[in-house]
Formats: structure tokens, C-alpha cells, sequence
């Protein structure tokens, strides 16, 4: 690899590189960073910029096995010490590293580190690649690639929180490096990538989009020959190593380049492969979630991020929000975007082989030994659900058949093996519980991501990052409402149309349902549907649209709940009233002491039929709620049972 240019820096400034061996670089001569844990700890904080990093994660990457009684005095010491490498802000003259309650924060610029200076060009390349600007794109991402040196922090890795990290930096260089060499080539220009991508397939010879660019680098260059050799040696490879097959995407490309002569092009990898691309269509009025949304693209975007939980109670969107940011990544995920669901038409929890049979059916999983090109699993198989387009709020699926078998561990391995592999993005949507889905997630770092979408948290899934859907906002419920009858309509009586969302509980279902009843009961004056809905005893009858009922989702997570969290939640919505349930009375309710109705209440913010804070409060000073449908279904129940 180029070895880095010098940077631009004011005097005295350090300049640090995780991209290569640890190093810092003061006025252009090297800094000594002492002793082996001391870089430990100065390479785990740099490796995570401006966060914090508790002492239990310094602790694992120094002593991974048998921290001494000293360890914590000790990081204290090894802290101090980088202190005074770094010195002090050159704005305020504070501190980089300071103690707080999350743990050691370093401030640290873009211009100070090479990780952070390398995203900011591989995001603004990448920019200027869907503005169809590709010489830009081309130029940045070169820029970008110019400042790796080789295996990241590749003199510290028999630490293993480090080498994690380190797996990581190289995961995303290799991506950025096929970014570019896909562009070089659309751009006429493959030839300049030939040289480092066989040096890189040399390094990584199972990553497939890597061999693809070589391919098409070299049959571009009219190395026509090399290029089909590159396909044998890998599926010899796959096949020897893994017992899989190259993908369709390149065993397409492959039979383009037999039919092509010297001088045709082939098409680029990305390109291909994002032909396998399977999602529902985009939802149609997606409003709100603005926060929740840019979050998840940034995740996602940054590549740090493999799997994402978007969690919420029924009917909140969470599907809507999954599919709109799976639309707006586009070539973020140049070998496919997929959607599963993870239930049947009826609600009911798919086996996980079911899913695994159509994942594998849709990215062209091979496993030797079965039926149909998938042995070990079920082939076909999708859950129902309501119609897709519902803004903010849900996104329907493909209903379809599958037969259940057990998942063989052959099966699983060839799907680990394809998540290594390829850049893709898979949407698991509606997952009734962590065991549906475990087995289906990365094992370790590599270049697909995951999102998950439940009703609950999840919380046996870890490590995954979770974006919690609450009620839409005010503001935001109207616009969908706006949307569905028309602003006109809803100018004519504004306060009736806000206690319309408020009675459907700002719940993107609701809203959706009321919008498309009041679309077509043309006739009827917000207020008396407002009315109407503001009946507790009325209100699930009038969320209705044809095939789509409110009381029939609030039934589906009903059923998701274990008998106790059902009975627990038919008392607390007895009480339950705007405002929320304070403990004392959670207590009352459940006619239980403080810390059985703490246990219970908590189930149910993990099961998603309970709301908590979203700041760290006391437990006597937080305020837990019901959805209010949600109050209203379960009080149906409780009086359908006496």
C-alpha cells in the first residue's frame, strides 16, 4: 500500500495512524508510546474516538484472561501517560482524555487520526458516487485508501479486543478498496486496480467481490485469459474449502465474459449483484421517524454497526422505518438488500429453517447434500401481513409455504460463510424472539449488516445496537393524517384531528386506519369520528380499513406474551391512564411488593407492551404506560374472562 502523505498539522500537534502498525507522530518525528499494555490502552481508546470506553473494556483488552488486583490502578497509570502524550485541546486547552460516568473519553480531530480522516473521505467518495460524479468519487476514495499501510494495528493484535477492532478497520479498507476499484473500471480505467486487487485476493482469497473486481479489472486491461482463470481457481476454491459455489451474480458475469471479446467490458460486480436485490416496495407516505431514520442510516452507512434491533409495540412502524432506510442505501450494499419475515400469515413464529431455506434461496446459498440446491433447510416460506406503504407505520410481506425441518449445522455454516463474504443487507422483520433469529445473525465482522425488527428488546441478542420506536409526535401523526384525507380537510376542524391521533394513541396503525376510513367516509365530520374513537368501549370496533384491523395487531402481540405478563398487563391497564403508572401504583395494581412489581414491569418494557423513559430515572420516579389500544385490548380480555 502508498504510504500515508504527510498531514497538514499545527505545531507540536500528534498525528496518530491505527491503519498499519500502531504509530504517532509529532512535527514529523515519532513519538515512543512505552510499554506493550500501554499502547494497548491508547490504541482501544483511539480506536473509539470521542466515546466513551469503560474500564471493564480496557480491562479485557489488557488482561483478557486474569486481570490482577491492580488492574484498575494500573490503566490509571497507563491513562495519565497518554494524557500527557496527547496534551491538551488546541481550542479550550482541556484535557483529551477524561473520566466520566461511561468511562475514558478521548476528543480527538479528524485531522489528528487516520481512522477518522479515512471515513471522512471513503462517506464523501461514496456521496460523490450516487451524485454520478465518479471522478470525484474516484479521486476521494483513492485518498482514502492512501492512508492504509497495511493489517491494521497489525503489532497488537494478540490482544483480542484489539484484534476485533483491527478485523474491523480491514473490513471497511477492503470495502472502500472495492468501492474504488468498481469505479476505476466504470470509469474505463481497471487497469490501475489490477496490481493491488491481486494482492489483496492473495490476502483474502474467499472474498468474492474482491475476485469480481479483478476479474472485471482484468478483462477490461484485454486480459481475457487471466480474467476466466480467476473464476476457476475460486470455484475450486469454495469448492475444495467450503463445498459451496460462487455466486449467480458471478457465475453470470463469468458467462458474459465467455461470450464477450477482448474489447467489450464487463459490467461491474455491484451492478450484478444489486439485481438480486428482494424488498417490498418502498412504503408509500413514510412520514416522521426523521430521528430514528437518520440514526439507522448512519449506522448502516458507517459500516461499524452489524446488526440493528428496531423495536416497538405493534402497529408502530417498525417495518415501514426498516424498509425505507433498506430503499434509501441503494448501492450501500452493492451484493443485495433482502427482506424476511420472520412470521406466517397468521402471526405465527417460521421456524428457523423455514427462514434460513429463503434466505438462502434469495442470495443463492448453496449447502451439498439436499434437495433443491438447499439441503438442511426449508426452501420458500414468508410471513403475511398488512399492505405495504403504510407511513410510518407497517409494510406488508409475501405470504408463501414452507416446509419446517431442522436447520443442519451445515446449512448455518454456509450462510455464516456467505455473510463473510459479501456486502449485502438483510431485514428480518416481525422476529418473535431471540431463538428465531440467533443463528442467523454474523458470527463475526464482516461486510453485511443485519436489521432486525420485534416488538420487544431482544434482550438475549447482544452485542447489537437497538432503536427504540415510541408514539409519533404530535406534529407528526397530523401530517400522516394530512396525508391520507387531505390538508384541506384537516384544516377545516384542526382540534378534532388532533384529538383524532391522540385517540388513536399517535400509533402509525391507528392513524393510518383512521385516515383511510375517514378517505373514504368523505361525509363524516372529524369531530363526531373523534367522538367516536374517544369511546373506550368503541374505539378498536372503528379501527378498521377492509382487511385491516387494529384490534386484530393488538390481538397478535397479546398472544406474544407469557400468561403471566398477559394477566400482569390486563391489571395494570386497569388503572392505566394518560400520564403513565407511577410504581406505587403498579404495585397496587398487581397487589405485589416493590421489587415483584419492578420484575414484572420490566418484563413488559422487554416484551414492548410497556413504555419506560427514556432518561435514567429512580423507580419511584419513573412513569411507565400502556399504548393506549393496547390498554384497551387487554381490558377486553380481562372482561371477556371474568
Amino acid at each position: 500500500m502508498i504510504r500515508p502523505p504527510a498531514r497538514p498539522a499545527p505545531a507540536g500537534a500528534v498525528y496518530f495512524s491505527l491503519l498499519g502498525p500502531l504509530t504517532a507522530v509529532r512535527d514529523g518525528r515519532p513519538l515512543p508510546l512505552g510499554p506493550r499494555k500501554q499502547r494497548i490502552v491508547l490504541a482501544t481508546l483511539l480506536s473509539r474516538p470521542n466515546t466513551p470506553v469503560s474500564v471493564d473494556v480496557l480491562t479485557d483488552a489488557v488482561w483478557p484472561d486474569d486481570p490482577p488486583r491492580t488492574a484498575r490502578k494500573n490503566l490509571q497509570v497507563y491513562v495519565s501517560a497518554a494524557r500527557a502524550l496527547l496534551g491538551s485541546t488546541g481550542v479550550d486547552d482541556r484535557e483529551r482524555v477524561v473520566h466520566g460516568c461511561g468511562g475514558y473519553r478521548l476528543t480527538i480531530d479528524e485531522g489528528e487520526l487516520d481512522t477518522l480522516r479515512f471515513r471522512s473521505l471513503a462517506r464523501a467518495g461514496r456521496a460523490a458516487g450516487e451524485r454520478g460524479d465518479l471522478r470525484a468519487a474516484a479521486r476521494l476514495l483513492r485518498e482514502a485508501l492512501d492512508l492504509w499501510e497495511g493489517p491494521p494495528l497489525n503489532d497488537l493484535r494478540d490482544s483480542t479486543g484489539v484484534a476485533e477492532e483491527a478485523e474491523r478497520l480491514e473490513a471497511r479498507c477492503l470495502t472502500v478498496y472495492e468501492d474504488w476499484a468498481e469505479i476505476e473500471t466504470e470509469l474505463g480505467r481497471g487497469a490501475a486496480a489490477v496490481d493491488g486487487l491481486r494482492d489483496l485476493v492473495e490476502r483474502h482469497p474467499l472474498r468474492e467481490r474482491l475476485r469480481v473486481a479483478w476479474m472485471n479489472s482484468l478483462h477490461q486491461s484485454g486480459r481475457q485469459a487471466e480474467a476466466l482463470a480467476v473464476y476457476d481457481d475460486y470455484r475450486q476454491l469454495l469448492a475444495r474449502e467450503l463445498g459451496l459455489e460462487p455466486s449467480p451474480a458471478m457465475a453470470a458475469l463469468y458467462k458474459a465474459m465467455l461470450g464477450r471479446g477482448r474489447t467489450h467490458r464487463a459490467p461491474a460486480a455491484g451492478r450484478e449483484s444489486a439485481r438480486g436485490t428482494a424488498l417490498p416496495a418502498a412504503p408509500r407516505h413514510f412520514t416522521g421517524r426523521r430521528e430514528e431514520l437518520r440514526e439507522l442510516l448512519g449506522l448502516l452507512g458507517a459500516a461499524d454497526e452489524r446488526v440493528v434491533v428496531v423495536s416497538g409495540p405493534a402497529g408502530s412502524g417498525k417495518s415501514a422505518v426498516a424498509l425505507r432506510a433498506a430503499h434509501l442505501l441503494g448501492d450501500g450494499f452493492p451484493d443485495g438488500r433482502f427482506h424476511v419475515g420472520v412470521r406466517r400469515e397468521d402471526g405465527s413464529a417460521r421456524t428457523p429453517a423455514e427462514v434460513l431455506g429463503e434466505l438462502a434461496r434469495l442470495c443463492g446459498v448453496r449447502v451439498p447434500g439436499g434437495p433443491g440446491g438447499v439441503p438442511g433447510v426449508a426452501a420458500g416460506g414468508g410471513p403475511g401481513g398488512v399492505p405495504g406503504g403504510v407511513a410510518g407505520g407497517v409494510a406488508g410481506g409475501v405470504p408463501a409455504v414452507g416446509v419446517a425441518v431442522a436447520v443442519s449445522q451445515g446449512a448455518e455454516d454456509a450462510w455464516q460463510e456467505w455473510l463473510s463474504l459479501h456486502r449485502a443487507l438483510i431485514v428480518l422483520d416481525d422476529v418473535p424472539d431471540e431463538a428465531s433469529v440467533r443463528g442467523l445473525l454474523p458470527r463475526s465482522s464482516g461486510p453485511s449488516s443485519v436489521v432486525l425488527t420485534a416488538r420487544g428488546q431482544l434482550p438475549g441478542l447482544a452485542p447489537v445496537h437497538r432503536i427504540a420506536l415510541a408514539a409519533l409526535a404530535d406534529a407528526e401523526a397530523l401530517e400522516l393524517l394530512g396525508k391520507l384525507i387531505g390538508p384541506g380537510r384537516l384544516q377545516t376542524d384542526p382540534a378534532a384531528a388532533l384529538r383524532i391521533v391522540r385517540a388513536c394513541g399517535a400509533l402509525p396503525l391507528a392513524v393510518w386506519v383512521s385516515g383511510m376510513r375517514l378517505a373514504v367516509l368523505r361525509h363524516l365530520p372529524l369531530a363526531e369520528f373523534a367522538d367516536r374513537l374517544g369511546d373506550p368501549s368503541a374505539a378498536l370496533d372503528e379501527l378498521v380499513a377492509g382487511d385491516v384491523s387494529v384490534r386484530r395487531r393488538m390481538a397478535s402481540g397479546w398472544q406474544d406474551l407469557a400468561g403471566d405478563d398477559r394477566r400482569a398487563l390486563g391489571r395494570l391497564a386497569g388503572p392505566a391512564q394518560e400520564g403513565g403508572i407511577t410504581l406505587d401504583g403498579a404495585m397496587e395494581a398487581l397487589g405485589c411488593g416493590e421489587r415483584a412489581a419492578i420484575r414484572t414491569v420490566e418484563s413488559l418494557i422487554d416484551a414492548g407492551a410497556v413504555t419506560s423513559p427514556t432518561g435514567e430515572v429512580t423507580a419511584h420516579a419513573a412513569l411507565y404506560e400502556v399504548p393506549r389500544l393496547l390498554c384497551l385490548y387487554a381490558r377486553e380480555r380481562v372482561g371477556a374472562a371474568q
